[in-house]
C-alpha cells in the first residue's frame, strides 16, 4: 500500500542542462560538481536557492550503447534499506553525494550505466540524493531506446542495456516527486501509475535528439502533464554536434494545466522554475479528471499493473529454464 503523500508545498526546482561532456569521466563529474553549485546559488532576484536540482541523462558519459559497458559503475542499492556512501564501490554516487550535502540541496542525480553484480546486467540508472547527503532512490529506465527511423536515425539501447522492473518516486517535505528516463515518458502508464501514487510533480532526465526533439519532445511533456494533472519535467544534455549522439536540449518544465513554465535552449544553461501547488489544486478542482476514471467501463490501471508484474515474473522465470 503506497503511504500518504507529502503536504504540497511552493518550490524552486532547476534543471542543468550539462555540456562539454567528453570521454573523461572524472572531467565529467567535476565539471557536473561545479554546475550544481552554481545553480545551488540561484537566480536572484528572479529565482531564490533552489530546493531541487536536476541533472541530464547520462551526465557522467558519452551516450551509445557502445559506451555504457565501458562506464558502467556497481550501486548496489536496495529500495527501503540504508545505503552506505562509504562504502559505494560506485565513483559517481560518491561524488554526487558529496556535492548534494555540500550544496544543502535535493539532488536528482541525472542517469549513469549501473552494472548490478548479481546478474551481470548493465541499466541506465537515475539516482536521487537528500540534502544530507543519503541516497534515496534509484530509477531505472523501463522502456529502452530500440528505433529505426530511415534516413534519420537508429539507435537500439537494449545492444548493452536491460530495461529496469519498478516504478520509482521519492518523497521530499515540499513534494511527492515520480521518476522516469527519456523513453519512458512514450508510455504514459508509469506517469498515470505514478500520479496515482501521489506523485504531485514528475522528473525525467532525458536525451531526445535533433530528429525526434522537434517532433515529440515538448507534446509528450504537455500530454503527461496535462493527462494527469501535475507538473512534468524533462533535463536534457547540452547539444555538442561533435559528439557521435546529437542531444536536442531545450530541458522544461510544463504545469499541470500543460502551460510551459520554463524551457531552455540548446546550449549549455540553468533554468530556475517556481513549483505553485495552486496551480495544481486548480486543474483538479476545475477539470476533476482524477475523480470522474470510469473503472466499471475500463480496468483500474494499478490492477493492470499488478497483472502485468506477475506476468513479467512468469515470463523471467521461464526463460531461464530455456
Amino acid at each position: 500500500m503506497t503511504s500518504t503523500a507529502p503536504t504540497f508545498k511552493p518550490f524552486t526546482l532547476a534543471l542543468i542542462q550539462l555540456g562539454h561532456i567528453g570521454a573523461d569521466k572524472s572531467s565529467n563529474l567535476k565539471h557536473a560538481r561545479e554546475m550544481i553549485l552554481k545553480a545551488a546559488k540561484g537566480d536572484e532576484p528572479r529565482a531564490p536557492k533552489p530546493d531541487l536540482i536536476v541533472l541530464p541523462e547520462c551526465f557522467n558519459s558519452p551516450y551509445g550503447h557502445v559506451h555504457f559497458p565501458q562506464y558502467a559503475e556497481t550501486i548496489g542499492y536496495t529500495s527501503g534499506q540504508k545505503y552506505d556512501i562509504n562504502k559505494s564501490e560506485s565513483e559517481s554516487v560518491k561524488a554526487l553525494s558529496a556535492t548534494a550535502k555540500e550544496a544543502g540541496v535535493w539532488l536528482l542525480g541525472g542517469t549513469i550505466p549501473e552494472r548490478d553484480t548479481s546478474d551481470g546486467n548493465i541499466y541506465n540508472a537515475a539516482t536521487v540524493y537528500s540534502p544530507a547527503g543519503d541516497l534515496v532512490a534509484v530509477h531505472r529506465k523501463v522502456h529502452l531506446f530500440d528505433i529505426d527511423i530511415p534516413g534519420k536515425i537508429t539507435f537500439k539501447e537494449s545492444e548493452t542495456l536491460t530495461g529496469g522492473h519498478s516504478i520509482n518516486f521519492f518523497d521530499t517535505e515540499f513534494a511527492r516527486i515520480g521518476l522516469g528516463i527519456c523513453y519512458d515518458v512514450r508510455f504514459p502508464e508509469l506517469a498515470m501509475i505514478n500520479a496515482r501514487q501521489g506523485c504531485q510533480v514528475l522528473i525525467y532526465p532525458s536525451a531526445f535528439n535533433t530528429t525526434t526533439g522537434p517532433l515529440h519532445w515538448e507534446l509528450l511533456q504537455r500530454a503527461r502533464a496535462v493527462d494527469n494533472q501535475v507538473f512534468f519535467s524533462m533535463c536534457s544534455p547540452a547539444r555538442d554536434l561533435t559528439a557521435g549522439y546529437h542531444a536536442w536540449g531545450h530541458s522544461m518544465v510544463v504545469d499541470p494545466m500543460g502551460k510551459i513554465l520554463m524551457e531552455a535552449g540548446h546550449d549549455e544553461d540553468i533554468i530556475f522554475a517556481q513549483i505553485d501547488p495552486t496551480t495544481f489544486k486548480e486543474a483538479r478542482a476545475g477539470i476533476p479528471v482524477t475523480t470522474q476514471r470510469r473503472f466499471d467501463v475500463y480496468p483500474d490501471s494499478r490492477i493492470c499493473r499488478v497483472e502485468i508484474l506477475a506476468e513479467h515474473r512468469y515470463l523471467r522465470r521461464y526463460r531461464q529454464f530455456q
